[in-house]
Order: C-alpha cells, then sequence, then structure tokens
C-alpha cells in the first residue's frame, strides 16, 4: 500500500523557515500530483499547494503566496514545501497527499495521505 511520510515539523519563532518534506517507501512518487494540506483542530483541512507529475504548480492559499514554495526531486523521491517568514497562524498540522493525473488541491481527489507533521509557530 502506498504510504506518505511528512517530516520537518518543528516549533519556531514567527519570521523563520521550515522545510518540510514527504516520501513515500515502496512506490515511486514521480508519477503522482503530490500536495500540501494544513488542518487546524476543529476547522477544515486547507489545501496549500500542489506539484504535478509535470512539475506544474498550483498555489491556492492566498495567505501563503510568496511565502510557500513546493518542489520534487523525483531523484530522491521526495516533494517538499520550503516555508518562509513564517507567521503564528500557519500553526498547524501539515499532511502531504499523493494522487493520479490531478491539478487541484481539492482534498477529496487525494487517495493517499500522510499522518502529518506539527509546525509550531510561536514567540
Amino acid at each position: 500500500q502506498l504510504q506518505l511520510v511528512e517530516s520537518g515539523g518543528g516549533l519556531v519563532q514567527p519570521g523563520e523557515s521550515l522545510k518540510l518534506s514527504c516520501t513515500a517507501s515502496a512506490f515511486t512518487l514521480a508519477g503522482y500530483t503530490i500536495a500540501w494540506f494544513r488542518q487546524v483542530p476543529g476547522k477544515e483541512r486547507e489545501g496549500i499547494s500542489c506539484i504535478t507529475q509535470s512539475a506544474q504548480r498550483t498555489n491556492i492559499a492566498e495567505s501563503v503566496k510568496g511565502r510557500f514554495t513546493i518542489s520534487r526531486d523525483n531523484a530522491k523521491n521526495t516533494v517538499y514545501l520550503q516555508m518562509n517568514s513564517l507567521k503564528p497562524e500557519d500553526t498547524a498540522v501539515y499532511y502531504c497527499a499523493a494522487a493520479w493525473a490531478v491539478d487541484t488541491v481539492v482534498a477529496g481527489n487525494y487517495d493517499y495521505w500522510g499522518q502529518g507533521t506539527q509546525v509550531t509557530v510561536s514567540s
């Protein structure tokens, strides 16, 4: 079964950066669209960005434009989310997800999910 694993979360101060990683065992990410989502307790999961098989990027969240960048390194079987200028409101559990042949960041379109990594931005 396809399993995704996120890493790189942690506690940072406002203005600092983090780089999240999403990787998989036993299968290759290169053929999938990979997206990043985040969720705060009591709120719906929010789509951040996705990157397609051909490395097209779709940014959805206005709140992260200009600060977050998604990228992929197929040689390392990893997709990244570079997060700069972090704000307290970026605090959430961040998830990566995989889907075949989609280019939208809609949670219902994604079949495979990781367990999430906590990002906390606080002074």
